[in-house]
């Protein structure tokens, strides 16, 4: 039996240097004012709307909360709506938190009982692995309890390879997807969150992201999974995930969601709980007290319910 057991929450390798990302990493155009005259039609052609997923300025907003966070963000999953914020569009490094939208895709592009045949790609990752093994076999299924749970850079490849064809292929739809959604601040490098140049987000478009994933009752419960163990291919034969995000077993009411880490990053958590049937979201970008900072929000929330 392997027993991966991660005592580090998050898992993306260590870089060097430890930085806010700003607009000069991944520049944003930025577009002129158009003149909407009441002649102006739309063309048939034109892009919908991305989907309002996150609204309201902060209803909290002025309550007096210590967040070591640099940058943060607390919102009601059910409306949408923004109930506390910090720097919550400053763009940072988000480590393993970038598997969020890894799992968002692959969820709906690779068959949950489907075997998937271990391509080479995926084991040359750097670090955090599980030690996929080239050409062996292995359901879907698993890969996407390792990726939340363990939370292995190889499983983040071989799920964007099975998806997309190619990691680059996957990157793409990535990048689109976060368009699709709205997320403005939000670009991808990498499916796992190992590579810290050009990938970051913000704490509103994480939260927005995660409204957005917890749809998907897949995905719900794999984040609230605290452990499983699943049989495999000789010689290993088992395997147990064990959940890197510890407030699943510290704080009342908590399901979810991941959490992630590089030198760069620093600590990284979104957090979801749900308590008399409202469930809150909270985000803490580069914490040096993420779980203190996540219960400190969610907190504020269920206590001015």
């Amino acid at each position: 039996m392997v027993v991966l057991a991660v005592l580090a929450a998050g898992a993306a390798g260590a870089v060097f240097g430890r930085r806010t990302v700003t607009s000069q990493d991944h520049p944003v155009a930025v577009s002129k004012p158009q003149n909407h005259s009441a002649a102006h039609t739309v063309p048939h052609h034109a892009v919908a709307a991305p989907p309002r997923l996150l609204h309201g300025a902060p209803l909290l907003e002025g309550v007096g909360v210590r967040v070591a966070a640099p940058a943060a963000i607390l919102v009601d999953y059910r409306t949408g709506r923004v109930l506390w914020t910090k720097r919550a569009h400053e763009r940072r490094k988000i480590a393993s938190l970038t598997k969020i939208m890894t799992a968002t895709l692959a969820l709906g592009e690779v068959p949950w009982g489907s075997t998937v045949t271990v391509d080479k790609r995926a084991t040359t990752v750097p670090l955090v692995k599980e030690g996929l093994r080239t050409g062996e076999p292995v359901k879907a299924w698993k890969l996407f309890y390792a990726l939340l749970l363990y939370s292995g850079n190889d499983d983040a490849a071989q799920l964007a390879i099975s998806s997309a064809g190619s990691i680059h292929a996957f990157l793409h739809e990535m990048n689109a997807e976060a368009r699709g959604l709205g997320l403005r601040d939000t670009h991808y490098t990498t499916p796992s969150g190992v590579i810290d140049k050009g990938n970051y987000s913000t704490p509103w478009d994480l939260a927005a992201l995660t409204r957005y994933a917890l749809r998907n009752p897949r995905f719900s419960r794999l984040v609230h999974t605290k452990r499983i163990q699943v049989r495999w291919v000789a010689p290993t034969n088992s395997k147990i995930y064990l959940n890197n995000n510890f407030l699943l077993h510290e704080y009342r009411g908590a399901n979810g969601v991941k959490t992630g880490y590089t030198h760069a990053s620093g600590w990284c958590l979104v957090a979801s709980a749900t308590r008399h049937g409202r469930k809150l979201i909270a985000v803490v970008l580069d914490s040096p007290n993420m779980y203190g900072d996540a219960r400190t929000l969610l907190n504020l929330g269920f206590g001015r319910s």
